[in-house]
């Protein structure tokens, strides 16, 4: 398609330029992760924790303030993959977090 194609968008029930279609489309892919603050969070950020949290199954407390290193984002828009000392497979609600700067 070129740029000065126009398309038909079945949802939206519009006749709209190629690239604008296009763009819409990519956009509509992406997922957005906020933390607590409403701060946009990516794979690979570091963040603290604004509350203590119990781990089920490790028998541990992580913490208020603690640093977790290198997320990784999830297909649900609420929970963030993430790796700390002692405890495998660790989800966290994006609520419970705060992006360091």
């Amino acid at each position: 398609m070129s740029e000065d194609e126009y398309v038909y968008d079945e949802e939206s029930g519009e006749w709209m330029a190629a690239s604008e279609l296009k763009e819409r489309r990519a956009t509509a892919d992406r997922i957005e992760v906020r933390d607590a603050v409403g701060n946009l969070l990516a794979d690979g950020d570091q963040v603290t924790l604004i509350k203590d949290l119990v781990v089920k199954g490790a028998g541990q407390t992580l913490r208020r303030g603690t640093l977790i290193k290198s997320i990784r984002l999830t297909d649900d828009p609420q929970e963030i993959d993430c790796r700390y000392e002692g405890i495998k497979g660790l989800v966290l609600r994006a609520e419970f977090v705060r992006k360091r700067s």
